[in-house]
């Protein structure tokens, strides 16, 4: 079987996102789509910034194990923003949006 290329190629994960996932490589489009199940079975969306979750809307709501993940995310965008989630504490939001550079910030 020939090897994965783009976004199928298994990637090695930093210590917190494979202690959180159970694997120590994984896909981009599967990192974010376990990242996503967790979101959704723990309600952690909510349509407001840094509001309450309400399993809605595009904003994610850090909890005690999205945290560490979150906060290794510092990169620029290509368009040029700075997203810069080191300092997040627990209850803040995420946009769905920089779900790409936390997967981004969490691979070697």
């Amino acid at each position: 079987m020939a090897e994965e290329k783009g976004l199928k190629k298994a990637l090695k994960l930093k210590a917190d996102l494979a202690q959180f996932l159970g694997v120590t490589e994984l896909s981009r489009t599967e990192i974010t789509k376990k990242l996503w199940v967790y979101v959704k079975e723990n309600k952690l969306q909510t349509k407001t910034e840094n509001g309450k979750p309400e399993n809605a809307g595009k904003f994610i709501v850090a909890d005690a194990k999205l945290l560490p993940i979150f906060k290794l995310t510092k990169s620029t965008s290509k368009s040029g923003k700075l997203i810069d989630l080191t300092k997040l504490k627990e209850g803040q939001t995420i946009d769905m949006m920089q779900m790409a550079a936390v997967v981004g910030a969490n691979i070697d």
